[in-house]
């Protein structure tokens, strides 16, 4: 009986698991922001939150502590640092789990998104770059290429339009109502083998 158990297993052993969640965990206190089961969200936010809490504190033993969890100098100098300052007035619940409606391709597995709360938002447009002279009428010809990237080839073939799209796009597929399958000779079905 499992009485007073808990977590979760992952159907992984114990080191594995630990490393496992050790590097969800991490991945959470640098990115911010990751997306993953639910089921190692709700698993991994449990050793987040405690982390974070032991950056609060901020005595060298609590550092010490938190690389012995983490194994990652960066971690622990950005939990020291700017986490321990932003939550130094919360009082627990440092991260938040989101779920997604989109399911893992693969096997189906619910996802979620696993983040800090009080996160600052990142700046996500494109600035544009300050191009020379140079640079541009290289652009102007790459633009050129890529508006027909098969135009030398044609010229070399001798042809003018290529014949890929003249079917309407039904050039690799098969006919319908089953025209292209074979049957074996002598008219019977391969289940029945044939007649006797």
């Amino acid at each position: 009986m499992r009485h007073n158990v808990d977590g979760r297993k992952f159907g992984r052993n114990t080191s594995h698991r630990v490393a496992m969640l050790k590097n969800v965990a991490n991945a959470v206190i640098e990115r911010e922001q990751i997306v993953t089961t639910i089921q190692k969200a709700k698993e991994a936010r449990r050793v987040v939150d405690r982390l974070i809490t032991l950056a609060k504190d901020g005595t060298l033993h609590s550092r010490r502590v938190a690389f012995s969890r983490s194994r990652n100098k960066e971690v622990v100098k950005k939990l020291f640092s700017t986490l321990a300052d932003r939550y130094k007035t919360r009082a627990g619940g440092y991260t938040r789990i989101l779920k997604l409606s989109e399911r893992r391709w693969g096997d189906a597995a619910e996802m979620a998104i696993l983040e800090l709360v009080d996160r600052p938002e990142l700046d996500r447009k494109r600035k544009p770059k300050a191009v020379d002279a140079k640079q541009a009428e290289g652009a102007d010809d790459a633009k050129a290429v890529a508006t027909d990237p098969f135009k030398k080839f044609r010229k070399m073939l001798g042809g003018g339009k290529s014949k890929v799209g003249e079917m309407g796009g039904k050039a690799g597929r098969a006919p319908k109502g089953g025209a292209g399958r074979k049957t074996p000779a002598g008219g019977g079905s391969s289940k029945t083998g044939g007649s006797s």
